[in-house]
């Protein structure tokens, strides 16, 4: 159960509950990259977290992540099995 999408949309047909979306707030389109951070403060040096990014908003999440010190690399979505992380 994904309680950030409890309402759904009207006449809204989705995937399989998996269905990667954009991790920027507001977004539910479809991801099609992943932005693997970590942040060095808290986690190993191999640790990675995930955040997901539709076309239009990859370049911003990266912008975030770099600013802060956290971004490591951006791979598309299909080029691997989404880790674990976080949204």
């Amino acid at each position: 159960m994904n309680i950030f999408n409890l309402g759904g949309g009207a006449g809204e047909t989705t995937g399989p509950a998996s269905t990667a979306m954009c991790s920027r707030k507001a977004c539910r389109a479809d991801a099609s990259w992943q932005l693997l951070w970590n942040n060095p403060k808290i986690h190993t040096p191999d640790r990675r977290k995930v955040w997901l990014a539709c076309g239009e908003h990859k370049e911003w999440l990266e912008d975030y992540l770099q600013t802060r010190g956290l971004w490591k690399e951006t791979v598309p979505l299909d080029a691997a099995a989404t880790p674990g992380g976080t949204r």
